[in-house]
C-alpha cells in the first residue's frame, strides 16, 4: 500500500503559478525479485508546457532529487525515458511535454517498508518559465503490482550498449572541445555528452554522418572557464534518433 502527499510552492507575484500548470504523484509500482522496488514519479503539465531531461541542452533547468528525509532508503536511481528534441528559436533543449513518467529504482537500506520522502526541484516552461518545487511522500511495502505506465516508460529508457567509439579532446579558451566518432547511424541523430562533474556546462552537439558512422562535437566549459583534465571514463554519450535510443559509458582516445 502507498500513501503520498503533495506540497506545491509558487510565487504569488506571478500571474501563472505552479498549481496552474503542474501536478505530480508517486506511483508505487512493484517489488522486484532482488528486493528492490520499481516506483515512479509522474509529472502532468498543462497543455503546451514542458519540463526538462537530466541534460537539458542549450536552455532549461535539470531536475534535482533530494531523498535524504526518506526512511530505510539505501539508493534511488531515476531511469530517464528518451526525451523530445525541442527547437525553440534556434535554441535546442531536451525534455518532455505535458506528461512524463520517471521510473525510480529504490533500494531499501534494510528489512521492512521504505518511507519515501522526495523533495524535487525542476523548471517548467511555455512562453514563460517557472521554478517548481515538489514534495512527495509515500510508503513502499509488500509485493505491489505491475504498472503499465511504469513499464512503458522503462521501455523508452536508452539502453546501455557497447559501440565503436573514440574521442578526441582539444583545449579551447574556456574549456575543452570533445569530438566523438561513433559507430552508429540514424535519421537526424542527436548526440548528448555528459561529464562526471555536473558543474561543467556542455553545449549542444554538432553531429554529422561520416564514413558509415557519426562524428559529433561539443564544448565543455567548467566554472573556472579554462581547460581542465577530463575523466574520459566517466563521460556518458547518448545517441537519439538512431532507432532505439542508446548510451555508451566512457570515451576512449582514438
Amino acid at each position: 500500500m502507498l500513501r503520498y502527499a503533495l506540497l506545491f510552492l509558487a510565487s504569488p507575484a506571478l500571474a501563472v503559478t505552479q498549481d496552474d500548470v503542474l501536478q505530480a504523484r508517486l506511483l508505487p509500482g512493484w517489488r522486484m525479485a532482488d528486493g528492490h522496488y520499481m516506483a515512479a514519479v509522474e509529472l502532468v503539465l498543462a497543455p503546451g508546457w514542458k519540463t526538462y531531461w537530466r541534460a537539458p541542452g542549450d536552455v532549461g533547468i535539470p531536475p534535482s532529487f533530494d531523498w535524504k528525509a526518506s526512511g530505510n532508503l539505501g539508493t534511488a536511481q531515476v531511469r530517464w525515458p528518451e526525451p523530445e528534441v525541442i527547437d525553440s528559436a534556434g535554441m535546442v533543449s531536451l525534455g518532455y511535454h505535458e506528461r512524463v513518467v520517471l521510473p525510480v529504482e529504490v533500494t531499501p537500506k534494510g528489512a521492512g517498508p521504505v518511507q519515501v520522502a522526495l523533495a524535487m526541484d525542476l523548471g517548467v516552461c511555455n512562453d514563460i518559465c517557472l521554478p517548481a518545487h515538489l514534495e512527495l511522500q509515500g510508503v513502499l511495502e509488500g509485493a505491489g503490482a505491475p504498472d503499465d505506465e511504469i513499464s512503458a516508460a522503462l521501455a523508452k529508457v536508452p539502453q546501455r550498449v557497447s559501440l565503436p567509439l573514440t574521442c578526441k579532446v582539444e583545449p579551447i579558451k574556456d574549456g575543452l572541445r570533445l569530438t566523438a566518432r561513433i559507430g552508429v547511424t540514424g535519421v537526424e541523430p542527436v548526440v548528448v555528452f555528459e561529464t562526471p562533474d555536473p558543474k561543467v556546462w556542455v553545449s549542444s552537439s554538432e553531429t554529422r554522418v561520416e564514413g558509415g558512422g557519426l562524428v559529433s562535437s561539443a564544448e565543455l566549459v567548467p566554472p573556472e572557464g579554462a581547460p581542465f583534465a577530463l575523466d574520459r571514463s566517466g563521460v556518458l554519450v547518448t545517441v537519439l534518433g538512431a532507432g532505439k535510443p542508446v548510451e555508451v559509458k566512457g570515451c576512449p582516445a582514438g
